[in-house]
């Protein structure tokens, strides 16, 4: 008999609630989105309430649509956006402040600074990261010096810090529990990457008091129990818990060295399974922890392209080439190939294997027959290419050949871009039938957690492969519009 499983899929601008059983079955879905705030140019923060209510909304939701009531759900798995940071008051559960998003850029000048003293080989050494304001340390350090009286009240030891994991589980216990699992403080800065511990020498580089942190847990065990949630009942064991990346790496079981998924959202994530043992790379990709089940350890590569179904985005309101994204697929099926045309979507720069801030979208190849259609072809070919480059970047850095890739997120719905991204990488591309990956792992990890299933192995009953797409150019031919691509992205850095 299967056993119903509630995941939380906390996200940038929305919470997704998915009721599923351990037989794979997603029963209800519903997603409330939230406000965002922009108080200054290139700062991102969230109400933490918004974001609490907007999971409880979509509990409630996705409950009904399942015609699932709360005593019947056996286990809680939660997956989140990570670098996201908030620091609450320990006696009360208030913020302090709004919690500052991880696109928030309001720490670059201080991330400069550490770099400046030559802080980055160290930091990457002992965390796997570099230094940026994408990741929490510094947007924790922001917090307590901006913030009246919040450096004193956290050298009391009054203060509380989490990423959305950590704060979600604080609120589904009513205040009772204070963890974060080893993937998510793995994007801190603060955490050592080989002994899973919070580093003193980190904490003191970013002058954050050890006494705000949460315990470090590992992504499959019971780590606390509901209190006070409105529409649960008490005593449902929370089970799962991973970012959101890792949680795709396994919901699509890449459970074996090699294996690589990718999520196409609004940029591209990469990740691959390197086993029991961190890979340093030579490409500026960055070192993780994928997840920890009991005393096993899995790390992973991450590489990130800023812009992927952006980029389709840009084409609608930039440009105004199409009305919807649906509508991109469509309009590249009327011609056979770009015709030569040549996009670079580096309209963020370009992330690795290549970390240039000042690249600069760009398009070449135009003629006088260039149509929409071409525009929207090289479109799907650049955001194809963008993944190539990092799946080459992964092959050298773990010195083996990967055999396929699975896929999840908006964009790989698009058959044609799938198609494209099995060609340009040469390599196989395995769709599974529901694409929200990241929540299904958070489900699989609170399932294994709870002990209704066993082993990673297990849960592949959880994953089901809807799509294969087969390589189907020669290598001729790949190497003929990978070369143009080199050539576009070497000019794109000179612009």
């Amino acid at each position: 008999m299967p056993h119903f499983i509630l995941a939380i899929d906390q996200g940038t601008t929305g919470s997704t609630a998915l009721v599923m059983d351990t037989d794979g079955k997603t029963l209800g879905r519903a997603n409330v989105e939230f406000p965002q705030h922009y108080p200054q140019p290139g700062w991102v923060e969230h109400e933490p309430d918004d974001i609490w209510n907007s999971v409880v909304s979509a509990i409630g939701k996705a409950l009904d649509q399942a015609s699932i009531l709360g005593h019947q759900i056996e286990a809680i798995g939660i997956t989140n956006q990570r670098e996201t940071t908030v620091v609450w008051n320990r006696s009360n559960g208030m913020p302090i402040h709004r919690a500052i998003v991880w696109q928030c850029r309001r720490t670059a000048q201080r991330c400069a600074t550490l770099k400046q003293q030559g802080n980055q080989d160290r930091v990457r050494q002992q965390t796997g990261l570099v230094i940026d304001p994408y990741f929490s340390g510094t947007k924790i350090t922001w917090l307590l010096d901006e913030v009246a009286g919040a450096r004193k009240q956290a050298d009391q030891g009054q203060l509380a810090f989490g990423t959305i994991d950590s704060y979600l589980t604080y609120r589904l216990t009513g205040g009772r529990v204070h963890v974060t699992d080893v993937s998510n403080a793995s994007r801190t800065l603060l955490m050592n990457l080989h002994d899973l511990r919070w580093d003193e020498s980190m904490c003191e580089l970013f002058d954050v008091p050890p006494s705000v942190l949460p315990t470090i847990v590992g992504s499959a065990e019971r780590v606390g129990e509901t209190h006070g949630v409105p529409g649960l009942p008490d005593g449902i064991p929370i089970t799962g818990m991973a970012g959101d990346q890792h949680a795709a790496l396994f919901g699509q079981q890449c459970l074996d060295v090699g294996d690589v998924k990718c999520t196409y959202g609004t940029g591209a994530f990469v990740l691959v399974n390197t086993g029991n043992r961190p890979v340093p790379s030579r490409f500026g990709l960055l070192t993780t922890v994928g997840w920890k089940i009991g005393a096993d350890i899995v790390y992973a590569l991450e590489g990130s392209a800023f812009i992927a179904g952006a980029a389709v985005q840009w084409l609608r309101d930039g440009l105004g080439l199409i009305r919807s994204a649906s509508e991109i697929e469509s309009l590249a099926r009327k011609v056979p190939s770009s015709d030569g045309v040549v996009l670079v979507p580096a309209l963020a720069g370009l992330g690795a294997p290549y970390w240039n801030a000042d690249a600069r979208g760009l398009i070449t190849g135009i003629t006088r027959g260039t149509t929409a259609a071409h525009l929207a072809y090289a479109t799907l070919e650049g955001i194809a290419h963008e993944v190539s480059d990092l799946l080459e970047a992964m092959r050298d850095d773990m010195g083996k050949p990967m055999g396929r890739i699975r896929v999840d997120g908006a964009a790989a719905a698009n058959d044609l871009l799938m198609q494209m991204q099995a060609d340009l990488a040469g390599i196989i591309v395995e769709r599974p039938k529901e694409l929200e990956t990241t929540a299904r792992g958070a489900a699989m990890l609170a399932a294994i957690g709870l002990g209704v299933i066993d082993s990673p192995k297990k849960a592949s009953g959880m994953f089901m492969v809807n799509r294969v797409f087969q390589v189907e150019q020669t290598k001729e031919q790949r190497d003929k519009r990978r070369n143009a691509w080199s050539q576009a992205v070497r000019r794109a850095q000179t612009t």
